[in-house]
């Protein structure tokens, strides 16, 4: 007669747990749910607890992003400054590349996205939509990627952040968590990386050409631009440099 295999502690307690009553039974699942939806309710709204975290000047917030690079032991560079240390230069010609209305708009330029939404839904290329407080909203909280339950986050994150930080503390904090390239991130890490130089030192050019590379920092080399990054560039420095009355919430 063949000796039984003694069962494994995982089991033991499987066993013991089918040997509860039903009641019991409900009271477990019944527990495991309450935490399961705590940790979801701390994920949602502890972002809300940071955008009033990051209201104080003296907090320099990092983004997912880096957290991910740390997390997987890549590392990243980032060198914080205050707005007042980056150029003007890329302070217009960002503006002017991701989002002209910044000054006008409550977080989340509405007309602009109910366009998109309705070529989306005529079967048209859509455009992007996404304001400075969206992609701050994103780089900080957030993923990469297209997905509405991103957008569905985002959107009142982005919202949160345009009412409770001032106009120059969204654009200082944008600035310092953008992506410039592989582990390159914020104005000056990017000005350093590219240009050799420092982000208060940045020229018109220079500064254009690290606008229009921050939808696709990877594929857009701002150091090694083609033909094609040039001609956008010179587009956005035309821009930046008519740029006055839609920048006057950041510069008088």
């Amino acid at each position: 007669m063949g000796l039984r295999s003694l069962p494994n502690d995982v089991e033991i307690v499987e066993e013991e747990r089918l040997e509860q009553p039903p009641e019991a039974r409900r009271s477990f699942r019944a527990t495991w749910l309450r935490k399961g939806l705590l940790v979801l309710a701390i994920l949602v709204f502890l972002p809300y607890l940071l955008i009033l975290l990051y209201r104080l000047e003296f907090v320099r917030p990092v983004s997912t992003l880096m957290l991910a690079d740390l997390v997987t032991f890549q590392g990243y560079d980032r060198r914080w400054v205050d707005i007042d240390d980056i150029s003007p230069n890329l302070v217009r010609a960002v503006m002017m590349s991701e989002d002209g209305q910044f000054c006008n708009h409550g977080g989340v330029d509405w007309g602009q996205l109910q366009s998109v939404i309705d070529d989306a839904m005529a079967g048209e290329a859509t455009r992007g939509a996404s304001t400075i407080p969206m992609q701050t909203a994103k780089n900080l909280f957030l993923w990469n990627g297209r997905s509405f339950v991103r957008k569905a986050l985002e959107l009142p994150l982005a919202i949160a952040a345009d009412f409770i930080w001032p106009k120059r503390r969204m654009m200082e904090i944008y600035l310092n968590v953008a992506e410039w390239g592989p582990g390159i991130y914020g104005a000056e890490a990017a000005a350093r990386h590219h240009f050799k130089t420092s982000a208060a030192k940045l020229s018109r050019q220079q500064a254009a050409l690290l606008a229009v590379s921050l939808p696709n920092p990877i594929n857009r080399v701002a150091s090694k631009p083609g033909s094609g990054l040039k001609r956008l560039a010179n587009v956005v420095d035309r821009r930046a440099r008519q740029s006055g009355e839609y920048i006057t919430c950041l510069y008088d």
